[in-house]
């Protein structure tokens, strides 16, 4: 059975416009690989009741769950509350965060920095790619940073935990020199022939390369290749700028 996420995106930031989302775009290209799909995300504001609701609903309907944003030291940092009320656990401090914390900051440790030890009771450490900074786990739940760096750094820690047996998706692509309008009945003969296959059409408005590119995705390699043949095959081939 093959393996679905979600991704979780926490900060008032995001959904007032003032911080640009690229976590979710680190994320889904981080799975692909694994096989793994990215089926939802929610972008939420920090409040502790509708983290705990959605973070709830997810990881009953997915997988895998993501994270993203609100376990720093400040008073809108509240994912760590949200997420012990909806499992129900209380947050304790961690002694083992806070002797990292302790090590890492010393005589500048504020009792900001030791907000960041309170964790979901039952919180696992997961080393990941830096002993010195574990990221929390809970069941199918991965708590993760905000920080666009630090996700990316703590995400790639994780994927060895990730890895299971599905086939990766693979990808390929046709460039189109016309707009969506004449392409569509070709579009409609691949889907048609290649249903297990995921067939898009994405406009490039403005691009003088070409107006459209065509994708192609799915886990077998074999199938994914013979509908992009065959869609190549229908086209005029005037009107392809590149395939691959």
């Amino acid at each position: 059975m093959n393996r679905t996420a979600a991704a979780l995106v926490i900060g008032n930031e995001l959904l007032s416009g003032k911080v640009h989302d690229s976590n979710t775009l680190t994320l889904s290209r981080a799975l692909r690989p694994l096989g793994i799909e990215l089926r939802r995300v929610v972008v939420i504001p920090d409040e502790v009741e509708l983290i705990a609701s959605e973070v709830n609903s997810l990881r009953l309907a997915h997988d895998f769950v993501f994270t993203s944003g609100g376990v720093g030291p400040t008073h809108d940092d509240v994912t760590v509350e949200g997420i012990a009320l909806g499992l129900g656990r209380r947050v304790v401090r961690s002694p083992v965060v806070e002797a990292l914390l302790r090590d890492h900051y010393g005589a500048r440790l504020t009792e900001g920095h030791l907000r960041m030890a309170d964790l979901v009771e039952g919180t696992e450490l997961y080393p990941g790619s830096s002993p010195a900074w574990p990221t929390m786990v809970l069941g199918n739940v991965f708590v993760l940073p905000g920080v666009p760096q630090i996700f990316a750094l703590k995400l790639e820690g994780l994927l060895p935990r990730l890895r299971g047996d599905e086939a990766p998706f693979v990808l390929r692509s046709v460039d189109c020199a016309i707009d969506e309008g004449p392409l569509k009945p070709y579009l409609d003969g691949v889907v048609a022939r290649f249903p297990d296959i995921s067939v898009g059409s994405y406009p490039h408005w403005g691009n003088e390369d070409h107006r459209v590119r065509v994708t192609f995705d799915g886990r077998d390699p074999s199938r994914v290749l013979d509908a992009q043949v065959s869609f190549l095959g229908d086209l005029p081939p005037e009107w392809v700028v590149r395939f691959d």
